[in-house]
């Protein structure tokens, strides 16, 4: 087992994220697709330009043992044969036989993007977008609803966690990837997009309409509540230090409502996606004093130990942890590595269970490719994935009672109980 390098304190409140675990969910804030990462492995040196030529024939890998005399079969045939010529397209063609190839390995998150679909992934970093505010998923090979965002249209007309999404403006989406989902549903500030929604535990699908609007999500947002800090982290993006240091600031200052020392603190990470990586460790860091946070384990057994890599200032305040099903990736790295170390108590519903990580490609002509090249495990080295994280103290949220959130009502009181 290998020991990943520790970040120096001084340099890990600024320094910018390279490794990233994808979130099981496709943010679909502007259109585009809200991914956390794997390790940024680019193809191409920086400023170096990429073209793609039409058709280009490469050498078969020596090992491949694949005849590709079918492929340029069917190819010939439907360039002969079929009726409507105007959508037979090379281009076309090439990305949807590349996009079967990644579909062939029954991974939703191993996955080929064609350029508008990876300007997309990339735009969602810069944290503010055009669309319906939701995060999208795959389970059971549907498209469902990982979470709406709190307050966006998404959360307005209705979509409840769980959603399977069955339609999209009529069309219906057995056998979409979450990408080609996601580049359905987005689209401009103004324009309107009809889901055909079945909910959780119902039999009837409801027709909902959503207006897109331009979105800006708060990285972290902190309020105080009977001299109980509440830290609210809704992504881990490229931005979130800077913005996590603000919060702490707000926190210990004297002239918050705690006076610069609360009773305690709770680390909301309900509807949280996931995001990089190196955030989750970074998050982590603050609660502990040393350990580790989350082992990166390869195809081969190799592992990479990720530890407590600064001096966090919230090591020994009573800590309560919110989770729930839009808990993902990075967002059950930290509640997870928290509840082993025994440093927090989590309260809620169990969490989404994403313990995969994937390697982005940069490929020619602004295509893109991720892949599942890894595993992560909590430091007792158990896999959630497909399982979840189950909470300390589980309690359900009512969406009838829109004033009273009965899981934040309830890890207060378990804050105050310790």
């Amino acid at each position: 087992m290998e020991e990943k390098p520790s970040v120096l304190p001084e340099q890990s409140r600024s320094a910018g994220f390279r490794t990233f675990v994808l979130t099981l969910a496709f943010i679909l804030l502007a259109g585009g697709i809200g991914y956390s990462l794997g390790k940024r492995d680019l193809d191409e040196s920086a400023g170096q330009k990429n073209t793609l030529s039409p058709l280009v024939n490469v050498d078969t890998p020596k090992d491949a043992h694949v005849n590709f005399d079918l492929f340029w079969q069917v190819w010939k045939m439907l360039e002969l044969s079929y009726i409507d010529k105007t959508k037979v397209n090379s281009q076309q063609m090439m990305w949807g036989a590349i996009k079967g190839m990644t579909q062939s390995l029954g991974d939703p998150y191993t996955v080929f993007l064609p350029p508008e679909e990876n300007t997309a992934t990339r735009q969602t970093l810069d944290g503010a977008f055009e669309g319906i505010g939701a995060q999208l998923g795959m389970k059971d090979d549907r498209i469902v609803v990982i979470a709406p965002l709190k307050g966006l249209p998404a959360d307005k007309a209705g979509l409840l966690p769980g959603d399977v999404v069955v339609q999209v403006d009529g069309y219906d989406t057995a056998g979409w990837s979450v990408p080609e989902a996601v580049e359905k549903i987005r689209g401009q500030k103004g324009s309107s997009v009809k889901l055909a929604i079945l909910h959780p535990e119902a039999k009837d699908l409801v027709d909902i309409t959503i207006v897109r609007e331009r979105i800006e999500v708060p990285v972290v947002e902190v309020t105080f509540r009977d001299d109980v800090a509440i830290v609210r982290l809704n992504q881990f993006v490229e931005t979130m230090p800077h913005q996590w240091e603000q919060a702490m600031s707000t926190i210990t200052s004297t002239s918050s409502p705690c006076g610069g020392s609360c009773d305690g603190v709770i680390l909301d990470l309900r509807n949280n996606p996931g995001g990089f990586l190196q955030g989750s460790v970074y998050i982590t860091s603050e609660f502990l004093t040393e350990g580790t946070v989350v082992i990166q384990e390869f195809t081969n057994g190799r592992q990479e130990v990720y530890a407590v890599d600064r001096e966090g200032i919230l090591t020994s305040v009573p800590l309560v942890v919110l989770v729930n099903e839009g808990s993902a990736s990075a967002s059950e790295i930290v509640a997870g590595s928290l509840q082993v170390h025994k440093r927090a108590t989590l309260v809620g519903k169990t969490t989404f269970g994403k313990g995969t990580i994937q390697e982005r490609k940069e490929l020619a002509d602004g295509a893109g490719l991720h892949i599942t090249t890894a595993k992560w495990l909590l430091p007792d080295e158990s896999w959630i994935n497909e399982k979840g994280i189950k909470p300390d103290v589980e309690v359900a949220d009512n969406p009838e009672t829109e004033t009273v959130d009965e899981q934040l009502e309830q890890a207060i009181k378990t804050l105050k109980a310790l």
